[in-house]
This record gives C-alpha cells, structure tokens and sequence, in this order.
C-alpha cells in the first residue's frame, strides 16, 4: 500500500543549479525515509520500461558531468540516475523505469503493482512539466501549455490522484511533458486513497515546468 509519494525534477540541473529546488527535493526525499516504509522505489521516465536493483549505478558522464552514483557498471536512465545522486545513501530498495509513451493503463498498472510491494510502500517520482513554457524552452512555446503545467502542479498540491490519472497522453506529448508516465503511475499506486499533498516548490527557470511535492497517507 503506498503510505508516501514525492516529486523531484529528473534533471541533471538540480544537482548543478537551482539550490532551492535541490533543498525541496531533499526535503521530500527525507520524508519519505521519516515514512519508514517496508520499500522505498524511485520510478522515472525512460525509453523503454524496466526494473533495477537497488544499488544499481548510474552517470551522467554522457552529459559531460563526471557524477556517478551506485555499484557496477552504470545502467539507470537519465531519471533514475538524478534520483541516485539526490538520495545519496542509503539506496533505495529498488528502481522502476517508465517508457515515455506508455499508455496510461499500462501506467496504472505498473503503479497498482509497485504499491502491492509491501504494507507500507514510498515512492520518489521523477517527473518534470511541459518544456513549452517559455522563449527559451526546449520546445517551441505553446500558451496552452502554462495551464496544463499550472494543472499539475495543482494535482501535486492537493493529492489529486484523480487529476494526474486524467492527464491525456496527446496532449502531454505536444506540450513536452515527459513526466506525464510517471506521474500516471504515481496515480495508478495512489488509487483511491486521499493523500494531503504539499507543493514544496515550483520553478520554471528555462522554461521547463519543475516541481518538488510531497504527498502523506
């Protein structure tokens, strides 16, 4: 059963910049841990779907930063990479990608079955909003964007599983928002539970919607 969820940007430039952002982060992740659940998961975008163990190692080496956290050879995605290097230690009990463009059932699906993994059961999301929020956006600005990213960060603010269930896969696509998988799992695991979620903070610095949130059963 999920006890506790949080939301954390899966970019390299919280580790780098945005201290604010990085100490929100940090703050939730504390949280979870303060939860005391039987299985910390970390779950985040990727391009194919996938399980890894906990003390699985990740780098951003491929993105010209010599950071790189956990045991072996490197194998986490992007996201779940961010997360290690966030958590720092202990590692969390496990790590679940999800591809970009999964379906949102198959996003439930995933979800119901991470929160089956214990009786108290935390989850660290990597999920960022749209990248079409600005001139300097990586995609090209869109005005129905602001809403949609604004819509997020209400579902996070309030636990709104409901809403974060309801996010239209097309239109997340169009607007750049690769988080929207993992934030329909996060869904799927919350069902229909009510959780009091805390928006820790919200930025938008290059034109990407990043947030830090918190939900507590």
């Amino acid at each position: 059963m999920l006890v506790a969820a949080a939301v954390c940007p899966p970019t390299p430039l919280v580790l780098l910049e945005m201290p604010d952002l990085r100490s929100a982060c940090r703050t939730a992740i504390a949280a979870l841990r303060e939860a005391r659940p039987d299985a910390l998961i970390v779950v985040g975008g990727a391009d194919a779907t996938g399980a890894y163990a906990g003390g699985a190692a990740g780098t951003l080496r491929p993105w010209g930063l010599d950071l790189t956290a956990g045991t072996g050879e490197p194998v986490l995605p992007l996201s779940l990479t961010v997360a290690r290097l966030l958590m720092g230690e202990p590692a969390p009990d496990g790590f679940r990608s999800v591809a970009f463009d999964a379906a949102a059932g198959e996003c439930r699906e995933l979800g119901e079955q991470l929160a089956g993994a214990g009786e108290r059961v935390a989850l660290l999301v990597m999920a960022d909003g749209s990248a079409c929020l600005g001139p300097r956006a990586p995609g090209r600005y869109d005005e129905t964007a602001g809403p949609y990213n604004d819509g997020i960060a209400k579902a996070i603010a309030a636990g709104d599983a409901s809403a974060l269930a309801a996010l239209d896969p097309g239109q997340a696509d169009r607007l750049w928002v690769s988080g929207r998988a993992a934030l329909q799992v996060l869904a799927g695991a919350a069902g229909t539970r009510a959780f009091d979620g805390r928006l820790l903070m919200a930025a938008a610095p290059y034109g990407v919607g990043y947030f830090a949130g918190l939900w507590a059963g």
